[in-house]
């Protein structure tokens, strides 16, 4: 990846933004999706209340990006909700990208729609700090009961050609992006994450990186691997092979494939992931809804609102929420709301 220059920024803000881009487009039916689930009402509540889908104007993003030049902002996310490369402005925010000198991190379902995997690729790599592909399963049968809807056969020759096209970028003296396998940890998966690592080097894959469950629906909470003490001595196991994995199984020129939030719990993290973890985003990345809502983190829409409304970006500068009163009170007394208490997304420090 190409290292991005040193700055001093004129004024606070994140380094890293999410857009919310499209949660309501998607072309899969991933067990544990928020808005795609079969288990999810989202969608169907929506059509019964007749409301259009949530579709960002992609006026707000071009009014973010102009006002948060100079504040240190360095990378930006389409939509982790639904699937980003869906969107109909995406070719546009990848020219703001250029024009703003900001890196695009994407996270697709690795399908890569309308455009196919090569031109999407030719577009995206020169100007991508990561290119994060959901991925659940080191077999076809694993990998296609999670992401209901995906074909294995091509979603590996999709990475493979993705992989193709950013190397052939890279040697020709331009941007390397990396490459990660995302996972949402499950009881069904959880004996595969060793096989996803050996997976990704043969790929060529750099990175495997995961969460813990958010369980949306009561049909998914027996797929938690923080449910129980038998459940997280099965997920330390887990780690400890994804650990050998990462040792036996090495990239070309003998790198390791990077883990990230692959760490052993005690049994307390049935409530709390660790006791020593702090939240990776308070004070340093932003999300934006659709409709213009900034909010504080990535937790599922309907909890993260109970942590209050700090303002619209439509209707006011992001600097002048991060600045706020509001935002800097929550900085300082998150972990006395009970969504942080028991938040997945909780890093310990010493991970």
């Amino acid at each position: 990846m190409t290292a991005l220059p040193a700055s001093s920024p004129a004024r606070p803000g994140p380094w890293r933004i999410t857009f919310d881009t499209n949660p309501d487009d998607c072309n899969l039916h991933c067990i544990m999706c928020e808005d795609h689930s079969p288990y999810s009402p989202t969608q169907s509540n929506r059509r019964k209340a007749r409301l259009p889908k949530r579709r960002m104007d992609i006026a707000l993003i071009r009014k973010v990006m102009m006002e948060s030049s100079g504040s240190g902002l360095r990378e930006i996310i389409p939509s982790t909700m639904g699937e980003p490369l869906l969107y109909r402005h995406f070719d546009e925010i990848i020219d703001l990208c250029a024009e703003y000198g900001v890196m695009l991190n994407l996270t697709t379902n690795g399908t890569f729609p309308k455009k196919g995997a090569r031109a999407w690729a030719e577009r995206i790599v020169p100007v991508a700090s990561d290119v994060k592909i959901s991925w659940n399963g080191s077999t076809k049968e694993t990998q296609e009961s999670i992401m209901l809807g995906s074909n294995w056969e091509k979603v590996i020759a999709n990475v493979r050609t993705l992989i193709e096209v950013r190397d052939a970028h890279a040697a020709a003296g331009g941007n390397r992006c990396r490459v990660t396998f995302q996972l949402t940890f499950l009881e069904t998966n959880v004996h595969e994450i060793a096989g996803v690592i050996e997976l990704a080097a043969k790929l060529g894959v750099d990175r495997v990186k995961g969460h813990h469950l958010w369980a949306h629906f009561s049909q998914i909470r027996p797929l938690s691997m923080r449910r129980s003490p038998e459940a997280i001595a099965r997920w330390n196991h887990a780690v400890l092979a994804a650990r050998q994995a990462v040792e036996y199984h090495r990239l070309p020129a003998g790198r390791r494939v990077i883990l990230e939030n692959i760490f052993t719990l005690e049994e307390s993290a049935t409530q709390e992931i660790s006791p020593d973890a702090v939240c990776p985003f308070l004070g340093q990345e932003a999300w934006v809804s659709a409709d213009g809502r900034f909010n504080p983190c990535c937790a599922p829409d309907a909890l993260r609102r109970k942590l209050g409304y700090f303002g619209a970006l439509d209707q006011t500068s992001l600097y002048d929420i991060w600045t706020s009163p509001a935002y800097q009170d929550l900085q300082a007394s998150y972990l006395q709301h009970s969504l942080c208490q028991g938040c997945n997304m909780r890093k310990p420090i010493a991970s």
